[in-house]
């Protein structure tokens, strides 16, 4: 579910591809992060058929706080990104992503207006192990070669990465085992504002919405775009 076959680069059958899987005590120290950092969850989107990550997506209600819902995959991380050399001593090999979607969103319903932020992050999880490459802070993905919107209501076509952060810092984990876990947040880009991020870097851009005060965390379908 979610998958679209036509983005894969790897042509090895999906039956002979091996899975990449969080073993049981990862698993409960991920599950357990989830819930002490964004919220308690009890709905997740559970995957039915999975290639190659089982990759689940956990739905954190809105609350008085933090009045939108948070949408995080559990199971992106189980797969060791390709990192180049000189970044490996920032342990950015493993990551799970999030997206906030309005606490009127529909996310139940499977009709692309509604279903595309569940559609991206699970396209964005499996990027890195469909191309053999990796996802870090700044890095940008579209949601088709052509730069197609995402669904008819919106103009978003692409998404950039951006640290996902509280108030102790950056969220990331680190398991018993061993295992460093970046989590990154999904933020959906209009085409403009993705070929301003090329020519300039994901900085620049995240500081122009800073600067003119344009609210970019939690989706917004109609948002102002930042390039005029």
């Amino acid at each position: 579910m979610g998958l679209f076959d036509k983005f894969k680069k790897k042509e090895e059958p999906e039956s002979l591809m091996p899975m990449y899987l969080y073993d049981e005590k990862d698993l409960d120290e991920i599950d357990a992060y989830i819930s002490e950092v964004f919220g308690n969850f009890e709905n997740v989107f559970h995957e039915i058929v999975s290639p190659d990550i089982h990759l689940d997506v956990c739905f954190i209600p809105p609350t008085d706080e933090d009045p939108y819902y948070k949408l995080v995959t559990m199971g992106a991380g189980a797969y060791e990104m390709n990192i180049p050399d000189k970044w490996k001593k920032y342990n950015l090999e493993r990551a799970e992503y999030v997206i906030y979607v309005p606490k009127d969103w529909n996310l139940q319903s499977q009709d692309m207006k509604d279903y595309w932020p569940i559609k991206t992050l699970k396209n964005v999880a499996r990027l890195p192990i469909w191309c053999d490459t990796w996802l870090s802070f700044g890095h940008t993905t579209q949601a088709d070669e052509e730069g197609t919107p995402y669904a008819s209501n919106t103009r978003f076509n692409s998404v950039v990465l951006d640290f996902c952060k509280n108030s102790q810092g950056e969220v990331q984990l680190k398991t018993s085992s061993g295992k460093t876990i970046n989590f990154y947040q999904v933020i959906p880009l209009y085409p403009e504002e993705l070929r301003f991020k090329m020519d300039n870097n994901a900085e620049t851009l995240l500081a122009v919405f800073d600067e003119k005060g344009i609210e970019y965390k939690v989706v917004n379908i109609n948002r102002r775009s930042v390039i005029e």
